[in-house]
């Protein structure tokens, strides 16, 4: 549906943190691929309680940062913690608060295996990639961390991908402007055929609604142009408004 120009101003924070809370594993493969060779469905991840993290970081607990804690229970691995940071502004992005926030993680849950994770809804390409620290004669401290900057990912590439939150997102990566129904398109069909459960289908239509933004006029050519996923998702919501009205 189209987005309704008076609904509240988007929370992107809290919409990548559901996303990467519903989604940990897809998260880890698509926006950290480097380190989620070994992160399957035999992995358990575990994210980090807020309230301790708030109670022993202070001031440098960020509410809307996700860490999430891999575990192999077959001993295979050693468990990594993943810190995912999603930054929807470029200018707010600070390599010195993101190091001091895993230094701080690092020492809170006694690891040294801490992978940063960036998630760049938007980029300048000017982003600091890595923080030294030192002198002309030594290095005492080198920090860097992966980046994923979501418009420097081509939407087709993921057009037949099995990953949810790819095929979410497509409307975040680069794309042009006409492919923007199918972009649409392919976000609603990977929806329905990769998410089973009813509720969670509706949620991540409204994300799919959010990011794509088509106007009146592009949702009735979408209509037009892809009527069986239109009708799919238009019948799944009436069915779960229905319900919702009948238990409220």
């Amino acid at each position: 549906m189209p987005k309704d120009s008076a609904s509240p101003p988007t929370s992107h924070d809290q919409n990548f943190k559901n996303l990467i809370l519903d989604y940990p594993v897809q998260a880890i493969q698509l926006f950290s691929p480097q380190e989620s060779e070994a992160v399957t469905s035999e992995a358990r991840i575990v994210p980090l309680r807020q309230e301790q993290l708030k109670e022993r970081l202070g001031n440098r607990f960020r509410e809307l940062d996700v860490p999430l804690l891999v575990e192999w229970p077959d001993g295979r691995r050693e468990a990594l913690l993943f810190v995912l940071e999603e930054e929807s502004d470029p200018r707010r992005f600070s390599i010195h608060r993101l190091a001091h926030y895993c230094l701080d993680l690092a020492e809170l849950c006694s690891t040294d295996r801490v992978v940063p994770v960036v998630i760049f809804l938007k980029t300048s390409s000017k982003e600091p990639r890595e923080l030294v620290l030192g002198s002309e004669r030594y290095q005492y401290l080198s920090f860097n961390y992966i980046r994923c900057a979501l418009q420097e990912l081509r939407a087709e590439d993921y057009w037949h991908s099995n990953n949810l939150i790819a095929r979410l997102c497509l409307s975040l990566m680069s794309w042009r402007q006409d492919q923007k129904l199918e972009v649409y398109a392919r976000a609603v069909r990977g929806l329905s055929t990769l998410e089973p459960d009813p509720e969670k289908q509706l949620k991540y239509l409204d994300f799919i609604d959010i990011y794509t933004a088509l106007d009146d006029n592009e949702m009735e050519l979408y209509q037009q142009k892809y009527p069986k996923e239109s009708s799919t998702m238009a019948n799944l919501s009436d069915r779960l408004r229905a319900e919702g009205m009948e238990k409220g």
